[in-house]
């Protein structure tokens, strides 16, 4: 008898024990609990600003692509990354109002002239068409971004028929300073044969500013292109140009001996 009693007080202090466990242990256990509860709200907190950021920063860098309809989205598609990340830098500096130096490449790339020349004309025409339903500010960032494209390529270009576009852009919208920058730029990164190409383009203020920089071009390279069956009238123009508003004495030679050899073919 007196065993089993004792059978039982153990059974009730093991049952006891068990639902009642020691105070150290269970302030110790709370501890843990409640540091694990922190350690995953720091870690879930962290997981969603990281996220937030992301987010943010991919807003920022250009998420608004989709919306700027299929002919934008099809030209960005077609860059490559480092163009995409100089036109973002472009765009984000815009948008803070700093002016951020965007280095010229130390060697052209056709290719990036291509694709951010293509982006620049779905961009333009994108904002015309919703300006021309919605209003000017509808197209506000399909603005913002065109002109992000647009300083990239000033930067960068060395291409005749993007020269026209940007110049013909800036004069569109009235900005005579880019348009001077602009054309500072054309005997600097231009062949005397785009200059030529630029000189018998469509747009009036185009031609111009083109003839103006052949005007500046070293004597030789003017007499050079006379030999250019295409070029000839233009650097014909030039060499007038430059043998009477500029008495340029080595202009009257290279022109006298010029159409010498012209008589000498008909006769």
């Amino acid at each position: 008898m007196t065993g089993r009693t004792n059978q039982n007080l153990q059974q009730l202090f093991a049952n006891w024990h068990y639902f009642n466990p020691d105070p150290f242990h269970a302030v110790v256990a709370a501890r843990v609990r409640k540091l694990n509860s922190n350690v995953r709200f720091l870690v879930a907190h962290s997981v969603q600003s990281a996220r937030r950021q992301i987010d943010d920063l991919s807003y920022g860098s250009l998420m608004v692509i989709e919306e700027l309809g299929p002919g934008v989205a099809n030209a960005w598609n077609h860059l490559r990354p480092a163009t995409k990340n100089l036109i973002e830098k472009a765009w984000q500096s815009a948008a803070g109002g700093t002016a951020q130096q965007i280095q010229r490449p130390t060697q052209f790339d056709p290719r990036a002239d291509q694709e951010l020349n293509q982006l620049l004309a779905a961009l333009d025409e994108h904002a015309q068409q919703i300006e021309q339903a919605s209003g000017r500010e509808s197209a506000r960032e399909a603005r913002r971004l065109a002109d992000a494209c647009a300083t990239v390529l000033s930067h960068q270009t060395q291409s005749a028929e993007v020269f026209s576009r940007l110049i013909a852009r800036a004069h569109q919208r009235k900005n005579f300073a880019k348009v001077d920058t602009l054309a500072a730029l054309l005997i600097e990164r231009l062949a005397p044969s785009e200059l030529c190409d630029l000189a018998r383009a469509s747009n009036v203020v185009v031609r111009a500013l083109a003839h103006e920089a052949l005007a500046q071009l070293p004597t030789p390279l003017l007499a050079a292109l006379l030999r250019d069956p295409v070029d000839v009238a233009v650097a014909r123009q030039a060499l007038e140009r430059q043998a009477t508003e500029f008495d340029s004495k080595d202009a009257q030679r290279v022109l006298r001996e010029f159409i010498d050899r012209f008589d000498e073919n008909f006769d």
